[in-house]
C-alpha cells in the first residue's frame, strides 16, 4: 500500500515541509511546482494529476471545492485541512494521519487534522 504523497499549499510553513522531508514524506510545495497564486481549484487539480493529497490551511475554500467535486462525481487525490497552528503541532497530527491512511484511502476524502490529535 502506497504512502500518501503531499502537495503543500503556498501558505504552509517551509519549516513544516522540511520536517516532513526529514521524516521521509514525499512532498511537493506550491513554490517548487511554480504554482504561486494559482486558483484553489487548479491547485487541487494539479495535486490530483500528480497523485498527491493537498495540505492547506484554507479550510473554507477547499471544503467547498471538495463538496462541489464529490456532488458532481469528480475525484481528487485527497484534501487535508488544518487550522494555522505551530508547525510542530501540525507535524504531529499529520504524521498520525500519514501512518494511518494510504494514498488509496485518501482518494475523494476530506480530512481535518483537528481529528488527528
Amino acid at each position: 500500500m502506497a504512502r500518501i504523497s503531499l502537495y503543500l499549499d503556498e501558505h504552509i510553513q517551509s519549516a513544516l515541509g522540511e520536517a516532513l522531508r526529514a521524516r521521509g514524506v514525499d512532498i511537493l510545495t506550491t513554490q517548487e511546482a511554480k504554482n504561486i497564486g494559482v486558483e484553489d481549484v487548479d491547485q487541487l487539480l494539479f495535486a490530483t494529476q500528480n497523485n498527491r493529497s493537498l495540505l492547506s490551511y484554507n479550510k473554507r475554500h477547499f471544503a467547498k471545492i471538495h463538496s462541489d467535486w464529490i456532488s458532481t462525481k469528480r475525484s481528487h487525490g485527497g484534501i487535508i485541512l488544518s487550522d494555522q497552528l505551530p508547525a510542530g503541532v501540525v507535524l504531529r497530527r499529520l504524521m498520525r494521519l500519514y501512518f494511518s491512511l494510504t494514498s488509496d484511502d485518501m482518494r475523494k476524502r476530506l480530512e481535518y487534522l483537528s481529528f488527528w490529535k
